[in-house]
Protein backbone atom coordinates (compact mmCIF):
# COMPACT_ATOMS: atom_id res chain seq x y z
CA UNK A 1 0.00 0.00 0.00
CA UNK A 2 1.43 3.44 -0.96
CA UNK A 3 2.38 5.88 1.77
CA UNK A 4 0.11 8.77 2.76
CA UNK A 5 2.54 11.31 1.29
CA UNK A 6 2.57 9.58 -2.11
CA UNK A 7 -1.23 9.42 -2.23
CA UNK A 8 -1.51 13.11 -1.21
CA UNK A 9 0.90 14.12 -3.96
CA UNK A 10 -1.05 12.07 -6.46
CA UNK A 11 -4.36 13.68 -5.40
CA UNK A 12 -2.83 17.16 -5.79
CA UNK A 13 -1.51 16.25 -9.24
CA UNK A 14 -4.85 14.86 -10.46
CA UNK A 15 -6.67 17.91 -9.06
CA UNK A 16 -4.39 20.22 -11.05
CA UNK A 17 -4.90 18.15 -14.20
CA UNK A 18 -8.66 18.26 -13.74
CA UNK A 19 -8.62 22.05 -13.49
CA UNK A 20 -6.58 22.26 -16.71
CA UNK A 21 -8.92 19.93 -18.63
CA UNK A 22 -11.95 21.90 -17.41
CA UNK A 23 -10.39 25.16 -18.58
CA UNK A 24 -9.45 23.68 -21.97
CA UNK A 25 -12.98 22.36 -22.43
CA UNK A 26 -14.41 25.84 -21.79
CA UNK A 27 -11.93 27.46 -24.20
CA UNK A 28 -12.72 24.88 -26.92
CA UNK A 29 -16.45 25.40 -26.40
CA UNK A 30 -16.04 29.16 -26.91
CA UNK A 31 -13.90 28.70 -30.04
CA UNK A 32 -16.18 25.97 -31.39
CA UNK A 33 -19.19 28.24 -31.68
CA UNK A 34 -17.37 30.72 -33.90
CA UNK A 35 -15.67 28.00 -35.97
CA UNK A 36 -18.97 26.13 -36.39
CA UNK A 37 -20.75 29.28 -37.59
CA UNK A 38 -18.07 29.91 -40.21
CA UNK A 39 -18.16 26.31 -41.45
CA UNK A 40 -21.96 26.17 -41.60
CA UNK A 41 -22.22 29.48 -43.48
CA UNK A 42 -19.76 28.56 -46.22
CA UNK A 43 -20.91 24.94 -46.69
CA UNK A 44 -24.11 25.51 -48.76
CA UNK A 45 -22.43 28.24 -50.84
CA UNK A 46 -19.40 26.07 -51.64
CA UNK A 47 -21.49 22.98 -52.45
CA UNK A 48 -23.86 24.88 -54.77
CA UNK A 49 -21.06 26.77 -56.52
CA UNK A 50 -19.15 23.52 -57.04
CA UNK A 51 -22.22 21.90 -58.56
CA UNK A 52 -22.80 24.82 -60.95
CA UNK A 53 -19.18 24.74 -62.12
CA UNK A 54 -19.27 20.99 -62.69
CA UNK A 55 -22.32 21.46 -64.90
CA UNK A 56 -20.73 24.30 -66.88
CA UNK A 57 -17.50 22.30 -67.27
CA UNK A 58 -19.49 19.33 -68.55
CA UNK A 59 -21.20 21.51 -71.16
CA UNK A 60 -17.95 22.87 -72.63
CA UNK A 61 -17.43 21.62 -76.17
CA UNK A 62 -13.66 21.71 -75.90
CA UNK A 63 -12.38 20.14 -72.66
CA UNK A 64 -9.03 21.92 -73.04
CA UNK A 65 -10.79 25.22 -72.37
CA UNK A 66 -10.74 24.31 -68.68
CA UNK A 67 -7.16 23.60 -67.59
CA UNK A 68 -8.35 22.53 -64.14
CA UNK A 69 -10.46 19.69 -65.57
CA UNK A 70 -7.71 18.17 -67.71
CA UNK A 71 -7.57 14.40 -67.25
CA UNK A 72 -4.01 13.09 -67.50
CA UNK A 73 -2.25 9.81 -66.88
CA UNK A 74 -1.45 9.84 -63.18
CA UNK A 75 2.33 9.81 -62.84
CA UNK A 76 2.56 11.88 -59.68
CA UNK A 77 -0.11 12.62 -57.08
CA UNK A 78 -0.53 15.07 -54.22
CA UNK A 79 -2.57 14.41 -51.07
CA UNK A 80 -3.47 17.42 -48.92
CA UNK A 81 -3.68 16.32 -45.28
CA UNK A 82 -5.65 18.75 -43.10
CA UNK A 83 -4.99 18.25 -39.37
CA UNK A 84 -4.40 20.77 -36.54
CA UNK A 85 -1.56 22.62 -34.83
CA UNK A 86 -2.35 21.34 -31.33
CA UNK A 87 -2.95 17.96 -29.78
CA UNK A 88 -5.18 16.93 -26.86
CA UNK A 89 -8.04 16.28 -29.27
CA UNK A 90 -8.33 12.52 -28.95
CA UNK A 91 -7.68 10.62 -32.18
CA UNK A 92 -8.53 13.65 -34.35
CA UNK A 93 -5.10 14.00 -35.98
CA UNK A 94 -4.00 10.36 -36.00
CA UNK A 95 -7.21 9.26 -37.75
CA UNK A 96 -6.63 11.72 -40.62
CA UNK A 97 -3.02 10.54 -41.02
CA UNK A 98 -4.10 6.88 -40.98
CA UNK A 99 -6.84 7.52 -43.54
CA UNK A 100 -4.40 9.41 -45.78
CA UNK A 101 -1.94 6.52 -45.79
CA UNK A 102 -4.69 3.94 -46.30
CA UNK A 103 -6.17 5.98 -49.17
CA UNK A 104 -2.80 6.26 -50.94
CA UNK A 105 -2.01 2.57 -50.49
CA UNK A 106 -5.41 1.65 -51.93
CA UNK A 107 -5.65 4.22 -54.74
CA UNK A 108 -2.02 4.69 -55.83
CA UNK A 109 -0.15 1.51 -54.75
CA UNK A 110 2.45 1.67 -57.53
CA UNK A 111 3.03 5.40 -57.24
CA UNK A 112 3.32 5.12 -53.45
CA UNK A 113 5.85 2.31 -53.79
CA UNK A 114 7.88 4.46 -56.20
CA UNK A 115 7.74 7.52 -53.89
CA UNK A 116 5.65 9.42 -56.44
CA UNK A 117 3.04 10.58 -53.94
CA UNK A 118 3.63 13.79 -51.98
CA UNK A 119 1.77 14.96 -48.88
CA UNK A 120 0.99 18.65 -48.36
CA UNK A 121 0.36 19.01 -44.64
CA UNK A 122 -1.86 21.77 -43.27
CA UNK A 123 -1.48 21.67 -39.50
CA UNK A 124 1.70 20.92 -37.55
CA UNK A 125 0.50 17.61 -36.14
CA UNK A 126 0.01 16.11 -39.58
CA UNK A 127 3.41 17.38 -40.69
CA UNK A 128 5.12 15.88 -37.64
CA UNK A 129 3.40 12.51 -38.12
CA UNK A 130 4.20 12.30 -41.85
CA UNK A 131 7.81 13.39 -41.33
CA UNK A 132 8.22 10.77 -38.60
CA UNK A 133 6.95 8.12 -41.01
CA UNK A 134 9.53 9.21 -43.58
CA UNK A 135 6.95 10.28 -46.19
CA UNK A 136 7.59 12.83 -48.94
CA UNK A 137 6.16 15.80 -47.06
CA UNK A 138 5.65 19.46 -47.99
CA UNK A 139 5.54 21.61 -44.83
CA UNK A 140 5.24 24.98 -46.57
CA UNK A 141 1.73 25.63 -45.23
CA UNK A 142 1.70 23.58 -42.04
CA UNK A 143 1.39 26.72 -39.88
CA UNK A 144 -1.69 27.98 -41.70
CA UNK A 145 -3.91 27.80 -38.59
CA UNK A 146 -1.76 30.39 -36.81
CA UNK A 147 -3.52 33.03 -38.89
CA UNK A 148 -6.62 31.38 -40.32
CA UNK A 149 -8.23 33.59 -42.95
CA UNK A 150 -9.29 33.36 -46.58
CA UNK A 151 -6.09 35.15 -47.65
CA UNK A 152 -3.77 32.61 -46.02
CA UNK A 153 -5.81 29.65 -47.29
CA UNK A 154 -5.91 31.19 -50.77
CA UNK A 155 -2.10 31.12 -50.92
CA UNK A 156 -2.11 27.38 -50.21
CA UNK A 157 -4.88 26.68 -52.73
CA UNK A 158 -3.10 28.73 -55.43
CA UNK A 159 0.10 26.75 -54.82
CA UNK A 160 -1.80 23.48 -55.35
CA UNK A 161 -3.66 24.77 -58.42
CA UNK A 162 -0.48 26.11 -60.07
CA UNK A 163 1.33 22.84 -59.39
CA UNK A 164 -1.47 20.95 -61.15
CA UNK A 165 -1.60 23.32 -64.16
CA UNK A 166 2.20 23.19 -64.56
CA UNK A 167 2.09 19.38 -64.57
CA UNK A 168 3.92 18.81 -61.29
CA UNK A 169 0.94 16.69 -60.17
CA UNK A 170 -1.68 14.88 -62.22
CA UNK A 171 -4.16 14.37 -59.38
CA UNK A 172 -4.83 16.18 -56.11
CA UNK A 173 -6.93 14.76 -53.26
CA UNK A 174 -7.82 16.27 -49.89
CA UNK A 175 -8.29 14.34 -46.64
CA UNK A 176 -10.01 16.29 -43.86
CA UNK A 177 -12.54 16.07 -41.02
CA UNK A 178 -16.06 17.21 -41.85
CA UNK A 179 -17.92 18.70 -38.91
CA UNK A 180 -21.19 16.94 -38.06
CA UNK A 181 -21.68 17.77 -34.39
CA UNK A 182 -19.61 18.26 -31.24
CA UNK A 183 -19.13 14.54 -30.68
CA UNK A 184 -18.91 13.40 -34.32
CA UNK A 185 -16.42 14.23 -37.05
CA UNK A 186 -16.53 12.43 -40.39
CA UNK A 187 -13.26 11.90 -42.27
CA UNK A 188 -13.74 12.79 -45.93
CA UNK A 189 -11.51 12.10 -48.92
CA UNK A 190 -12.37 14.30 -51.90
CA UNK A 191 -10.86 14.78 -55.33
CA UNK A 192 -9.78 18.40 -55.66
CA UNK A 193 -8.12 18.35 -59.07
CA UNK A 194 -8.88 17.68 -61.85
CA UNK A 195 -12.38 19.13 -61.45
CA UNK A 196 -15.10 16.56 -62.03
CA UNK A 197 -17.18 17.66 -65.01
CA UNK A 198 -20.40 15.79 -64.32
CA UNK A 199 -23.93 17.08 -63.66
CA UNK A 200 -24.52 16.61 -59.94
CA UNK A 201 -28.31 16.24 -59.83
CA UNK A 202 -31.44 15.62 -61.88
CA UNK A 203 -32.13 19.35 -62.02
CA UNK A 204 -28.60 19.94 -63.25
CA UNK A 205 -29.05 17.39 -66.05
CA UNK A 206 -32.24 19.07 -67.17
CA UNK A 207 -30.59 22.50 -67.03
CA UNK A 208 -27.61 21.22 -69.00
CA UNK A 209 -29.93 20.48 -71.94
CA UNK A 210 -31.06 24.12 -72.09
CA UNK A 211 -29.09 26.37 -74.43
CA UNK A 212 -28.27 29.42 -72.31
CA UNK A 213 -26.88 32.69 -73.64
CA UNK A 214 -23.78 33.60 -71.63
CA UNK A 215 -22.48 37.12 -71.15
CA UNK A 216 -19.50 37.23 -71.16
CA UNK A 217 -18.72 33.99 -73.01
CA UNK A 218 -18.91 30.63 -71.30
CA UNK A 219 -15.13 30.18 -71.61
CA UNK A 220 -14.45 33.51 -69.88
CA UNK A 221 -16.89 32.64 -67.10
CA UNK A 222 -15.17 29.32 -66.57
CA UNK A 223 -11.71 30.90 -66.55
CA UNK A 224 -12.77 33.45 -63.93
CA UNK A 225 -15.14 31.39 -61.84
CA UNK A 226 -13.40 28.02 -61.57
CA UNK A 227 -10.25 29.32 -59.81
CA UNK A 228 -12.44 31.25 -57.35
CA UNK A 229 -14.61 28.18 -56.78
CA UNK A 230 -11.58 25.99 -56.12
CA UNK A 231 -10.22 28.48 -53.58
CA UNK A 232 -13.57 28.59 -51.79
CA UNK A 233 -13.73 24.79 -51.85
CA UNK A 234 -10.26 24.61 -50.30
CA UNK A 235 -11.28 27.20 -47.70
CA UNK A 236 -14.31 25.05 -46.87
CA UNK A 237 -12.06 22.02 -46.21
CA UNK A 238 -9.96 24.03 -43.76
CA UNK A 239 -12.95 25.58 -41.95
CA UNK A 240 -14.63 22.18 -41.59
CA UNK A 241 -11.45 20.74 -40.11
CA UNK A 242 -11.05 23.71 -37.75
CA UNK A 243 -14.59 23.29 -36.37
CA UNK A 244 -14.06 19.53 -36.07
CA UNK A 245 -10.84 20.10 -34.14
CA UNK A 246 -12.54 22.21 -31.47
CA UNK A 247 -15.41 19.73 -31.22
CA UNK A 248 -13.00 16.82 -30.83
CA UNK A 249 -10.93 18.68 -28.22
CA UNK A 250 -14.02 19.67 -26.27
CA UNK A 251 -15.19 16.04 -26.18
CA UNK A 252 -11.72 14.76 -25.27
CA UNK A 253 -11.33 17.27 -22.43
CA UNK A 254 -14.79 16.43 -21.08
CA UNK A 255 -13.85 12.74 -20.99
CA UNK A 256 -10.50 13.59 -19.39
CA UNK A 257 -12.28 15.62 -16.69
CA UNK A 258 -14.63 12.71 -15.97
CA UNK A 259 -11.69 10.30 -15.80
CA UNK A 260 -9.89 12.63 -13.38
CA UNK A 261 -13.01 12.70 -11.23
CA UNK A 262 -13.08 8.90 -11.08
CA UNK A 263 -9.36 8.79 -10.28
CA UNK A 264 -9.85 11.26 -7.44
CA UNK A 265 -12.56 9.07 -5.95
CA UNK A 266 -10.28 6.04 -6.06
CA UNK A 267 -7.30 7.98 -4.67
CA UNK A 268 -9.33 9.46 -1.80
CA UNK A 269 -10.55 5.97 -0.93
CA UNK A 270 -6.97 4.70 -0.97
CA UNK A 271 -5.85 7.68 1.11
CA UNK A 272 -8.54 7.04 3.75
CA UNK A 273 -7.63 3.36 3.87
CA UNK A 274 -3.94 4.15 4.28
CA UNK A 275 -4.73 6.76 6.93
CA UNK A 276 -6.99 4.36 8.81
CA UNK A 277 -4.35 1.63 8.63
CA UNK A 278 -1.72 4.04 10.01
CA UNK A 279 -4.03 5.09 12.87
CA UNK A 280 -4.88 1.46 13.69
CA UNK A 281 -1.18 0.60 13.69
CA UNK A 282 -0.40 3.45 16.10
CA UNK A 283 -3.23 2.40 18.44
CA UNK A 284 -1.99 -1.18 18.46
CA UNK A 285 1.53 -0.02 19.22
CA UNK A 286 0.28 2.17 22.11
CA UNK A 287 -1.87 -0.63 23.53
CA UNK A 288 1.00 -3.11 23.16
CA UNK A 289 3.40 -0.71 24.92
CA UNK A 290 0.94 -0.11 27.75
CA UNK A 291 0.47 -3.83 28.28
CA UNK A 292 4.22 -4.38 28.32
CA UNK A 293 4.67 -1.67 30.98
CA UNK A 294 1.85 -3.06 33.13
CA UNK A 295 3.51 -6.49 33.13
Amino acid sequence: MPSLKEVRNRITSVNSTQQITKAMKMVSAAKLRRAQDRAMKIRPYAVKLNGILQNISASLENASENVYAEEREIKRALVVVVTSDRGLAGAFNSNVVKRSIAFVEETYPELYANKSVDFLCIGKKGGEAMTKRGESTNLKYQGLFLNLSFETVRAASEYVMNAFVEGAYDRVDVVYNEFKNVATQIIRTEQFLPVKSEPTSFISKVESEVDYIFEPSKVEIVKELIPKSLKIQFYKFVLESNASEHGARMTAMEKATENAKEMLKALKLTYNRSRQAAITKEILEIVGGAEALSN
